[in-house]
């Protein structure tokens, strides 16, 4: 069977016009060889319907308000027991060569995002971009950066990510292609409920020395405010950073870093990048200074 050259994967719970939002901007795509994988963790609220032959097929609302159906879109309805174990579950059903995750809220950036991603994979890997390379070549995510459509500004990702910047951050998942032997080998540790996306970028970084490579596209509008972003969970993702990267990284050098995001007042800057009246002016003093650093081959710290 020919592989698509994306598997989009798409998790929904009850998600309303959200799922329609989403899949859309897929559908509007002018790079058309991928498939969309909608794991659905039981939804109650009409987004999906069941065929009479008994499988699962998926109500496409357009904008327009219309509906249709597309052979290149499956779903699973399944129960989960959250949004990691929903996307674990997905993840034996992927027949791309890349895959990408989003959120229900979720867009991709334009309607050329997925033809200039595979455009630049190509170019990197050769006309049929499938991902071969010598015996012990490094598997790789190529990542780029996010809209913020809650604040509306751009997050630009770190063009080079070191230990710092892997300790700082990592792209979040709406921005990442994966090649698909990463997810297939391991799927994400469910133990972290808010951070598990994190965990397993480090353990592609760390453990498979996969080679993070930067676009400078902007992938995904990101909707912002959702799971990780509550007052509990915010509190959670601290202890579950601090954890994971003693486990990566060391006690002693995860230590360092903590103090000089400390001395570096990374508490401050943080509430600067959310507020809706500085975080344009912070996010775009950040872009510049990464943008200078990717010029200079720096290392986007």
């Amino acid at each position: 069977m020919a592989r698509s050259f994306f598997s989009i994967i798409i998790t929904a719970l009850n998600p309303g016009k959200k799922l329609a939002s989403t899949l859309s901007s897929v559908l509007d795509q002018t790079w058309e060889d991928y498939e969309v994988i909608i794991k659905d963790g039981g939804s109650t609220d009409g987004s999906l319907c069941s065929l009479s032959d008994g499988t699962w097929d998926v109500a496409l609302p357009r904008m327009d308000g219309t509906v249709g159906n597309d052979g290149r879109i499956r779903i699973l309805q399944k129960e989960d027991r959250g949004i990691y174990d929903g996307m674990n579950q997905a993840l034996p059903l992927i027949q791309g060569v890349y895959v990408l995750f989003l959120n229900c809220g979720d867009e991709l950036y334009d309607s050329r995002v997925l033809e200039r991603v595979a455009g630049a994979i190509r170019k990197r890997e050769g006309k049929e971009g499938e991902g071969k390379k010598k015996a012990g070549g490094r598997p790789r995510i190529y990542y780029g950066d996010q809209f913020n459509t809650l604040q509306s500004v751009y997050v630009h990702s770190a063009p080079r990510l070191d230990d710092f910047a892997c300790y700082r951050n990592v792209p979040c998942h709406q921005v990442c292609f994966y090649e698909a032997g990463l997810l297939v080998k391991r799927g994400y540790d469910t133990d972290y409920r808010v951070r598990a996306d994190y965990e397993h970028f480090l353990w592609c970084i760390y453990e498979e020395k996969a080679e993070a490579v930067y676009l400078g596209l902007t992938i995904s509008r990101y909707e912002g405010g959702g799971f990780s972003e509550t007052k509990e969970n915010r509190k959670r993702s601290g202890l579950e950073h601090r954890v994971i990267t003693r486990y990566y990284m060391g006690r002693t050098k995860s230590a360092l870093f903590r103090l000089v995001m400390l001395a570096t007042l990374a508490p401050l800057r943080t509430k600067i990048a959310e507020d809706p009246k500085l975080s344009k002016g912070y996010n775009t003093l950040k872009s510049g200074i990464y943008g200078l650093l990717s010029r200079k081959g720096g290392n986007g710290t």
